[in-house]
Parts: C-alpha cells; structure tokens; sequence
C-alpha cells in the first residue's frame, strides 16, 4: 500500500489548480494573521512550507521581508512561481527540507493536518530557525464550526461511507482543532510562549456546486473518499451536502486555529 506521505504529494500534483481556484483564496484570508504571529516585517528571513500558489511569501514580501517558499507540489511551486518570478520557491518536503537556514521565521498555512508525522516536522522547523525566530501555524477548526470543508465531512459521516480500499491511513485531519493539542505540539519541539487562537469568518459562495466542486477537485484525502465510493453512496453523499450548505443560504463560517512560538 502507498504510504499517506506518497499519497499526499502524487494527490497534490493533479490538485493544485483545483485548489487554487476557492480554497487557496480563503486560505490567503489569514495570511497576514500568520505573518504577524510568526513577527514577519522588513529584513525578516522567512521560510513559508507548504507555500502552495505563494501568497504568503508575496504579502511577506511587501512588508519587505526575504521569503522562501517550498511546497511538496511541483506543480504549485510552478504556480507561485508565475505568480511571483521575483522570489524562490523550492520543491521539497517539511520533513526533508531544501534549505538550512537559519530563518528568521517559518509559517506552514493549512499544512499540519496533511503531514504524516507533524512532530518530526515542526522539529525539523525548529533547527532551521535562528536562536528566537517564530513558528506560525494554521490548521482547520471543527467541521461544526467550519463550515467551508465541514459540512462534506459530515455528509460523508452522514451517510456511513468508509474509506476505499488502498486509501493509506493518515492522521486524524482536525486534530489541531483542539488547542491543546496543537500548543502541544509546538512546546514538544521545545517552542516557547506557545499561543494558539482561533480566528473565524464568513466566505460567499455561489451555491453548493460550487463548493461542492472545489473540495473535489481541489483536497487530496477528501476527494479519494467520495470518488472511492459506489455511485449510490456518492449519491447519498452529495445529496447530504446540499441539505447542510442549504442551512447557510451564500455564506459559510469558516474557523481556523493558529499557533505560535518562539525557538
């Protein structure tokens, strides 16, 4: 069986564009609240893992700060460099990293729930950093508080669907909804002054198809499950998501939670 790690980056090779299109723009929503957290400014040397199309990297630049991106994707790397042909942006893994720093901070936005080991990561993060650098990480809150991807994990629990056969086992996807796991995780690293906030707000959508085919064309994990299913589950499964996007009429809450340290 093809371990999570694999599974993750050949996913994210056909999804980088479906990504892009609604959730890579949400996920830019907090991209200041991460630069501000990680004390990105003028002269910062910033390491953005997991960078995705390079937003973060470009709103760091404008404050004035040296970033490099690196994101598991080459195709994202390929995005964020049409983007952003001024800045680097590497191809490489949280847990190989192709740079040594040090840094002055590192952000990974949305990556800690796609890692398969995210202690040997933010580990790794933390011997790029230079002696007080900042970590700064987002990760999605729980489905009924994050609406944006939690009403298709109901549906899908909704309806019992399982995972598909050969689909690798990863790590449970809102474990950092809990803040004290996700504290836990940075002070385990040896990460001081560890805080972890939520930050929450709505995003328009034009209607269910158009969530609905974002999280299909544009998650790895998500998207195997439904396209794993037979027709009638799938069925099932789509139909629960329209009731549940229909309690919010054009507007779902999302939620996030972000942690913070300092090395």
């Amino acid at each position: 069986m093809t371990d999570f790690a694999s599974f993750e980056r050949a996913g994210w090779a056909e999804k980088a564009a479906g990504y892009d299109r609604l959730l890579g723009r949400v996920t830019a929503h907090v991209t200041n609240d991460v630069l501000d957290a990680a004390g990105v400014s003028a002269g910062s040397r910033l390491l953005d893992v997991g960078c995705g199309g390079g937003a973060a990297c470009g709103a760091a630049a404008e404050r004035g700060a040296i970033p490099v991106g690196v994101d598991l994707a080459p195709a994202m790397v390929e995005l964020a460099r049409e983007r952003y042909p001024e800045l680097d942006f590497l191809v490489g893994s949280a847990s190989d990293l192709p740079v040594t720093g040090p840094f002055d901070a590192v952000i990974g936005n949305f990556l800690v729930h796609h890692l398969a080991e995210p202690e040997a990561a933010v580990g790794r993060f933390a011997e790029v950093l230079a002696p007080g650098g900042r970590l700064a990480l987002t990760s999605w809150d729980e489905p009924h508080r994050n609406r944006l991807v939690g009403v298709l994990a109901e549906a899908i629990a909704a309806v019992g669907a399982r995972p598909p056969a050969g689909l690798p086992p990863g790590p449970p996807f809102f474990r950092f909804a809990d803040h004290d796991e996700f504290a836990a995780l940075l002070g385990g690293a040896g990460f001081t002054g560890v805080s972890v906030v939520t930050i929450a707000f709505p995003h328009r959508i034009a209607g269910p198809d158009e969530l609905w085919n974002t999280l299909i064309s544009g998650t790895v994990r998500t998207a195997a499950v439904v396209e794993g299913q037979p027709d009638d589950v799938r069925a099932a499964i789509r139909a629960e998501f329209d009731r549940l996007v229909a309690e919010h009429g054009s507007s779902v809450p999302v939620s996030v939670t972000l942690a913070a340290g300092r090395s």
